[in-house]
């Protein structure tokens, strides 16, 4: 068994990260483009206001992406281009530049992934309260229908939530990312309700006004625990250590569980339930039942993982420095076996086709005398990263797709533009895009295993 004639071979961006033009054609404000004009919030004093330009740019970058023999794009809208207060008026303006950008994409052989929500929150919306606000699930469900109804004609494929940990967790508790707040685990808990609330009620009504069959998945994040050896005790604890609720702290909506297993599952894990007690939201059946909808296939973005044996009664010892290889820009490790177990782990338990929609490596890449960007490095990572994507589409771990993250460098959060994840190289300066070796190693990778 190997890679399928369909399989989506791809690459991955954010509106808010690549798009610019941040206040131009009735686009509203978002969460971000308020965070980022605060002084000492992004690292490198920047902002995401014109980024790489894409809005202006978007032919060219797609005819690039179609050079590369990329046949999947996973691209993200932004909320307040289409509604500028988050709900109300919608922005024509807005709404023909993604349709487009669409057409730009089918023209050029290549199928769209739309993810309806990648942390850029209408600020108008955050203004009355945002995910703490119960209607928050009604603005979305609003939203991701006017979504499906404009575009549905000509995409199959939506995602709901990109890393719901991350927007929830990093911006509301860890203060890190926008809004960059830090609220009490109570209200952090509600948020978390009223996203998966959210998820559920948007599922309902893509399918109401989609204008054919569609597939609708989901995209949390994850550490991809993965075990020391091949022995049966040390897989068992690598997976415990996977799906274990984590314990109160700011990284606690980083569990696995507690994001997809209502999703999927239908239920709250009982350990999360048991260990959060005190914070949670009532939780009732009728919720639980919304959260619950069907979705067509499970996705995660995974990066980096962690080394798993088996301790006394099977308890996972996780060692925190698993890697001999060289960190990322970011300080994650490069750990390649995350991406084999953690789907193969993740798609035993969820029993969905499943996509990795992010995987990549940040690096401070230069274009060299010889006008090109030798990134060695990250050449290696995909090498070894994607030779365990095969490995278990091999063993028979049901991978509809990869996506590579990013197509180019771009605006990456606090961070900042200093931490360069794309397979082209942007010049801040100028916008000239460059590929990478990277970029010309996965052409020839897609063309040998298509």
């Amino acid at each position: 068994m190997s890679f399928k004639k369909d399989f989506a071979w791809g690459v991955a961006t954010s509106s808010q990260q690549i798009e610019g033009a941040y206040n131009e054609g009735g686009k509203g404000l978002n969460i971000w483009d308020v965070f980022c004009h605060e002084p000492n919030k992004i690292k490198d004093e920047t902002t995401s206001d014109v980024a790489c330009d894409h809005y202006h740019r978007f032919k060219d970058d797609i005819k690039l992406m179609a050079s590369l023999g990329i046949n999947s794009y996973r691209f993200s809208i932004s909320w307040a281009r289409i509604f500028p207060n988050g709900v109300g008026k919608i922005n024509e303006e807005g709404v023909r530049f993604y349709s487009d950008l669409i057409d730009e994409l089918l023209f050029n052989n290549i199928k769209p992934y739309i993810t309806l929500f990648h942390w850029d929150y209408p600020y108008a919306l955050h203004k009355k309260g945002g995910w703490l606000n119960d209607e928050s699930i009604e603005w979305f469900a609003n939203y991701a229908s006017k979504i499906v109804e404009l575009y549905s004609d000509r995409v199959t494929h939506f995602i709901t939530f990109n890393e719901p940990q991350c927007f929830v967790g990093i911006g509301y508790l860890e203060e890190v990312h926008a809004p960059g707040l830090s609220v009490s685990y109570k209200d952090a808990f509600q948020m978390s309700h009223n996203v998966m609330k959210a998820h559920g009620a948007a599922v309902i009504a893509m399918r109401k006004s989609a204008k054919q069959p569609i597939q609708i998945g989901y995209a949390p994040t994850c550490v991809g625990y993965y075990p020391a050896s091949d022995t049966k005790e040390d897989i068992e604890a690598a997976r415990k250590a996977l799906f274990n609720s984590l314990p109160l702290n700011k990284a606690v909506l980083m569990d696995v569980t507690w994001w997809s297993d209502p999703v999927i599952l239908g239920k709250y894990p009982e350990e999360g339930l048991k260990l959060y007690a005190d914070y949670l939201p009532e939780i009732t059946e009728e919720d639980l039942r919304l959260i619950n909808q069907p979705i067509d296939f499970y996705a995660q973005n995974i990066y980096q993982g962690r080394e798993v044996k088996a301790g006394e009664n099977g308890e996972p010892i996780i060692n925190e420095k698993s890697s001999d290889l060289p960190l990322t820009a970011m300080g994650w490790q490069i750990t390649p076996k995350c991406l084999y177990w953690g789907a193969r782990f993740l798609t035993e338990r969820y029993k969905l086709p499943f996509y990795i929609t992010e995987n990549g490596m940040a690096m401070q890449d230069e274009v060299s005398n010889d006008k090109k960007v030798h990134d060695d490095l990250r050449v290696k990572y995909y090498e070894l990263y994607l030779a365990e994507v095969e490995r278990a589409v091999n063993d028979g771990v049901d991978i509809r797709g990869y996506f590579a993250w990013s197509f180019m460098d771009n605006f990456e959060w606090a961070e900042g533009y200093r931490p360069r994840f794309g397979i082209v190289h942007v010049d801040y300066n100028t916008l000239k895009r460059t590929p990478k070796d990277s970029a010309l190693w996965y052409k020839e990778y897609i063309k040998k295993h298509s």
